[in-house]
């Protein structure tokens, strides 16, 4: 079983277009998850925290092309610093371009891809609806299920469905392997590994390789999961943000990205060369016009999903746009049904002051709340509009709470959808999937959005006047 987060296999080669410049349309603590980083290749989606790949659109849709957004999940045992230090050799550099491949999981049978699905719900879903969801219940869904063979993959799955429909959670189900793989254009570094911050026990952090796509281009390349990433390109990674080494992963489709890692704890240092192999489009248009018979210049960017090219985007329509003169923004989010909620999160980011709250999280046990924080200075203050509607949903809105509650930008439009859950993806062991409710967020000011949204302050444009006024009056809230 593989925890999937931004991406999914095979990579498509193709490759993202330019950034459009042009009108757009007119309208919690998941510690149980660490088991399964033991079973074999994973693949997840990490940050300042771990986010899963999670559903961000507001109902399950025939196609989940453009329906995912996500997670936080502790560190897993097999990456976690040994309780006491052990003496290494001298490491030996060597370069190679290839190395040998991993040892592929066992085929499976249909009982075990079963046994795989109930095992995932039962040690990650959270109940965040109905409240009759106990292990006891779920253990004897399991022996009523498997009660009878299973003589066909097929019927495995329609077994899984029925189990995933019994648990009454709409964003809970079952994925084909043809819709699991239409997840990847959501591999954020474009190479196929997700990177988590672990710490060596000594106040420091190494970036080592939490999740690997089977038979992307690092697997095949010879990345291993658990190698710890030293440098990109020749670039020192010491002290970068696993989302900063994301960055630097990242480059057109076809072309080359080298890899310095270290084998294990005591392993040598190799360098991999890798081809990437970019599915993503950008989600990102943008235009500058004139208001105020001229006097004005507003940068106006549309946004259509959080994809794994979205914040890149974002921020060089954002430069081109001040470049241009731009002393005012808008932000459409207008039927923007979310995506990577990570990508959500370091988009919001962009506006936020160091130390301002982006959201909270919870998992099933809801009593261990995680806070996540901005920990830069904004790329820009001036005044901001963000549109939304009622198909503004999922990490969509994590961006539009996160800048209103901070006084960042006043909300214009239609409440928005209210989608406060947060879902995992995980690939079974047959190319299949699981998609899994596992947490819930709350925004900066503790509300919790999930089925209500959030009230826009304008129903419909208002002058930049009224904007920075709003914006003013509620700095000043804040600060009383």
């Amino acid at each position: 079983m593989r925890l999937l987060l931004p991406f999914s296999s095979p990579l498509s080669a193709t490759s993202p277009p330019p950034l459009r410049e042009h009108p757009p349309p007119s309208k919690i603590d998941c510690s149980v998850l660490n088991k399964f980083f033991k079973k074999s290749v994973i693949g997840t989606l990490t940050g300042a925290l771990t986010l899963t790949l999670v559903l961000s659109s507001p109902a399950p849709a025939p196609s989940v092309a453009a329906s995912i957004d996500p997670y936080l999940s502790m560190t897993p045992p097999s990456l976690s610093p040994d309780s006491s230090p052990e003496d290494c050799p001298n490491e030996e550099e060597a370069d190679a371009d290839v190395i040998e491949d991993d040892v592929r999981p066992q085929l499976v049978t249909n009982k075990g891809i079963v046994e795989e699905a109930w095992e995932i719900v039962n040690d990650a879903f959270l109940d965040a609806r109905s409240n009759t969801w106990t292990p006891e219940t779920w253990q004897k869904q399991k022996e009523e299920m498997l009660s009878s063979p299973i003589k066909s993959r097929s019927k495995a799955h329609e077994v899984i469905k029925k189990m995933l429909g019994s648990l009454g959670d709409q964003y809970t189900r079952f994925l084909s392997p043809d819709e699991f793989s239409r997840m990847s254009k959501y591999d954020i570094t474009g190479i196929g590994i997700n990177l988590r911050e672990v710490s060596d026990g000594g106040g420091n952090a190494k970036l080592k390789v939490l999740g690997i796509v089977l038979d992307g281009p690092a697997d095949i390349a010879g990345v291993k999961q658990g190698d710890e990433i030293i440098a990109v390109n020749g670039v020192d990674v010491s002290g970068k943000s696993s989302f900063e080494v994301s960055s630097l992963l990242q480059g057109p489709s076809k072309t080359f990205v080298v890899l310095k890692v270290k084998h294990g704890k005591c392993g040598s240092l190799r360098s991999i060369k890798v081809q990437r192999q970019v599915n993503a489009q950008t989600p990102v248009s943008y235009r500058l016009e004139k208001v105020d018979n001229g006097k004005i210049s507003v940068g106006y960017i549309r946004l259509k999903e959080f994809n794994a090219l979205a914040r890149k985007d974002l921020v060089i329509a954002m430069k081109r746009l001040q470049d241009k003169g731009a002393s005012y923004f808008v932000m459409d989010l207008r039927d923007n049904l979310g995506g990577l909620v990570q990508a959500g999160i370091e988009t919001a980011k962009l506006f936020l002051d160091e130390g301002d709250t982006v959201i909270y999280t919870a998992g099933r046990d809801t009593e261990t709340q995680k806070t996540i924080v901005a920990d830069k200075q904004p790329l820009i203050t001036a005044p901001l509009i963000v549109m939304v509607n009622n198909r503004t949903a999922s990490a969509s809105e994590i961006v539009a709470s996160a800048l209103h509650d901070n006084c960042k930008a006043v909300l214009v439009g239609e409440r928005t959808y209210g989608k406060g859950l947060i879902q995992s993806v995980f690939e079974l062991r047959d190319g299949s999937g699981v998609v899994v409710t596992i947490g819930k967020y709350v925004t900066p000011n503790h509300i919790d959005i999930n089925g209500g949204g959030i009230e826009p302050d304008f129903r419909s444009l208002p002058a930049w006047d009224e904007v920075k006024e709003r914006l003013s009056k509620c700095n000043t809230l804040q600060q009383s």
